[in-house]
């Protein structure tokens, strides 16, 4: 096999999800609070991959000016991350729909039956993440057009099942709509072997961090590159009576104030001069606002540093062109390697 086979071979592993999304490279980028903005989102786009705008807490009025300055930036498809529990889910919908927005991916729960065919009826591919085979079926009988499964290594708000077992479970038996993982992804060789085990493509979070388009802090980028895989850790529950939304981070100052805010909390509920509500609400209310402290203002040690595991893998700062070429060369290379050492007998001991 030479390089044109081998490009050959990839581009025919992941041309289901690069028709589908529009794209030459199946790599879709996490939508990222406060850094899948309309500079990181375009980067990605114009670099051949899909870069999906983070609607997060967004008013219509700004994701609609959002979509609109990311099109100037852009003429390649791009999408729209709206999560599913904010309040006024329809309307940034219609916003979606009135810009004529290729893709729109619903998530933080289970989307409902009225948005996805709303969306649908107004010419969207939607797609929604399903943390579960179950899960994935129920979006398929709703009639979403895409599915994506992530991970318990990403970063930011994260499930309990890893994302080997993930596509293990998912993969083999969800075959309708194209299903792009996620979820501790940094490199081109565990992209092509996903591919192999029928994934459409990918998505990453984390490696685009760092790319040069992305407006994250310069101290925020430099925690990522100082870090190594077992310093994204997963926030801590103390007492199942208070939940404790899992999200992975960088552990920092911030993290030990969470877990000292936690145990002086269900001190003083244990005593009685706090009731439940209130207590739970306290300890809830620890994290507002600490990611844009965070990636905006640059304070690593009070912020939120959301990070999946594969940030030991971000090892400098990059432009978005070079992380989605060096990928795609890590796959090429993949497939050159395997090809060459195929069918070589090994030397016998002496």
């Amino acid at each position: 096999m030479d390089r044109a086979e081998a490009q050959h071979r990839l581009d025919r592993l992941w041309r289901r999800g690069c028709d589908f999304l529009g794209v030459e490279s199946a790599i879709m980028g996490g939508a990222m609070t406060w850094v899948s903005d309309r500079n990181l989102v375009s980067a990605i786009s114009n670099a051949g991959g899909f870069g999906v705008i983070a609607c997060g807490s967004m008013q219509p009025e700004q994701l609609s000016a959002e979509i609109a300055a990311t099109r100037a930036l852009t003429k390649q498809p791009f999408g729209v991350n709206l999560i599913v529990m904010h309040p006024r889910l329809m309307e940034l919908a219609e916003v979606c729909l009135q810009h004529k927005v290729s893709h729109v991916v619903l998530a933080g729960g289970l989307p409902s039956a009225a948005i996805v065919q709303r969306l649908k009826q107004g010419g969207t591919k939607v797609m929604a993440f399903a943390p579960a085979v179950a899960f994935a079926k129920k979006l398929v009988r709703m009639g979403i057009d895409g599915l994506v499964i992530e991970g318990t290594e990403a970063g930011g708000h994260i499930g309990a099942v890893s994302t080997s077992v993930l596509t293990q479970e998912i993969l083999p038996v969800v075959t309708d709509v194209p299903v792009f993982v996620a979820g501790g992804i940094g490199r081109g060789e565990v992209i092509l072997s996903f591919l192999e085990m029928g994934a459409a493509g990918v998505q990453l979070g984390t490696r685009f961090v760092c790319a040069t388009e992305s407006i994250a802090h310069p101290r925020f980028k430099q925690a990522f590159i100082r870090a190594a895989a077992r310093d994204a850790v997963p926030s801590v529950q103390l007492d199942p009576r208070f939940p404790v939304i899992p999200v992975r981070a960088l552990a920092n100052k911030a993290t030990d104030r969470f877990l000292d805010t936690q145990r002086e909390v269900i001190a003083r509920f244990d005593k009685g001069t706090l009731d439940l509500k209130a207590a739970q609400l306290e300890i809830e209310h620890f994290w507002a606002g600490a990611l844009r402290r965070a990636v905006v203002d640059g304070d690593i040690e009070n912020g939120s540093l959301m990070a999946g595991q594969s940030v030991g893998l971000v090892t400098r700062e990059q432009s978005t062109r070079a992380i989605i070429a060096e990928l795609v060369q890590q796959a090429l290379d993949s497939l050159l390697t395997r090809e060459s050492t195929a069918g070589r007998v090994p030397e016998a001991a002496g």
